[in-house]
């Protein structure tokens, strides 16, 4: 068995510079080798690389973030920014330290998810993984996802080892979590990182609607979900802090505080069938209706932007944790802005099963903007090289 790993609170790797108010997002703090294992103990034949940078938080102050960086495995070129499904506040559910061997991090999903970044790098991918819920477990916040992972792609191509020339393509991919901070991305990436070639964003089964998605799971099989994201929300948004203390008993309190301590899946395990309702002293209609927290839910439903790339939304029409009317409706926020969009309802699937069953095309698709970009690139040099002639 390999050694167990320190979590990052305890891994100087993740300590914050006293200088990093002065450095530009994106900029590289440092950097490392790491040895990628399945489940932490099963190493992995794969160069990788952590790099630790700077990048903004959801007040818009700068923050530290790290990405796990995968090397490609074949040919194709471009990079590609993985937002990994961390769904969870505790540290042991981060990529950067559930992937590595050595870590203590079962029932995270981000383990899960291991295998669909090793084949995007066989397809010739740069695969950045990145921690875009923060060491602070940021689960559920608005925009702040799609700040690191694009602050982690301007790090991943200024990595001299990894020799990514500067116009080389970017995409975004992600899955249920890792899809809404995929859309985090493409909705930000105009405004935040306006010199990133992105080619387009593909996102499985997102989060359309944070508040109905809550009401949907709570009380169910899949009640752990709720429960992680109220904990995010009160750390991403502290003036729920007095909401949240007002309406809830101890016990659920002391199950928000569990969540920083268990990863996913054992928090599912938890509250299977918990509902909240048990919990709250005024009951849930006046739960919902303090201003505060009608605020951030409001804040925290993607589709308000425009994203400036193409996009690629799939999502199964029996899916039992993401409803396919919330998805159908965020398509339509979007494309009533403009968006350009290729919506996919799949009429079977689960929603686990179904990440892995849709990967494929997602990656064709955005292999296919991949190649449109370099097409596109070549006969604009061409031209210009004719005419310079």
């Amino acid at each position: 068995m390999p050694s167990p790993l320190p979590l990052p609170e305890d891994d100087p790797f993740y300590a914050r510079p006293a200088d990093l108010d002065e450095l530009a997002p994106g900029t590289i703090v440092g950097s490392r080798r790491v040895e990628l294992a399945a489940l932490g103990m099963i190493a992995i034949g794969v160069t990788a690389w952590q790099l630790s940078y700077r990048t903004t938080d959801i007040d818009g102050a700068p923050d530290l973030a790290v990405t796990t960086v995968l090397a490609p495995r074949g040919s194709g070129g471009g990079l590609l920014a993985f937002q990994a499904a961390i769904d969870g506040v505790s540290t042991r559910c981060l990529p950067s330290y559930a992937f590595r061997r050595g870590a203590r991090a079962a029932g995270s999903l981000s383990q899960l998810e291991l295998p669909l970044a090793l084949v995007a790098a066989s397809r010739g991918w740069t695969v950045s993984i990145a921690d875009h819920g923060g060491l602070r477990g940021q689960f559920g916040a608005a925009r702040e996802p799609g700040y690191r992972a694009l602050d982690a792609a301007r790090a991943a191509l200024s990595f001299a080892p990894l020799g990514l020339p500067e116009a080389t393509p970017v995409a975004l991919w992600g899955y249920s979590g890792g899809g809404l901070a995929t859309l985090w991305a493409a909705e930000t990436a105009a405004a935040y990182a306006p010199e990133l070639p992105i080619v387009g964003a593909a996102a499985g089964a997102p989060v359309g609607d944070p508040r109905a998605t809550f009401l949907k799971l709570n009380g169910g099989w899949f009640a752990g979900f709720p429960t992680v994201f109220i904990a995010g929300l009160r750390r991403a948004y502290p003036q729920l802090i007095p909401v949240i203390d007002r309406h809830v008993d101890r016990r659920f309190g002391d199950l928000l505080d569990a969540a920083a301590r268990h990863t996913t899946l054992v928090m599912l395990g938890r509250m299977m069938r918990r509902d909240i309702r048990r919990h709250l002293n005024r009951g849930l209609d006046a739960f919902l209706a303090e201003p505060a927290l009608a605020a951030v839910l409001a804040d925290v439903r993607p589709g308000a932007t425009t994203p400036s790339m193409p996009l690629y939304i799939v999502q199964g029409l029996r899916d039992e944790v993401i409803s396919a009317p919330d998805i159908t409706a965020l398509v339509g926020r979007y494309r009533a802005l403009g968006a350009r969009l290729t919506y996919r309802l799949v009429p079977f699937g689960r929603h686990l099963p179904l990440e892995f069953a849709t990967a494929p095309g997602a990656l064709r698709w955005l292999a296919d903007r991949r190649s449109e970009h370099t097409t596109s690139r070549a006969q604009v040099a061409e031209i210009g090289g004719t005419t310079s002639d």
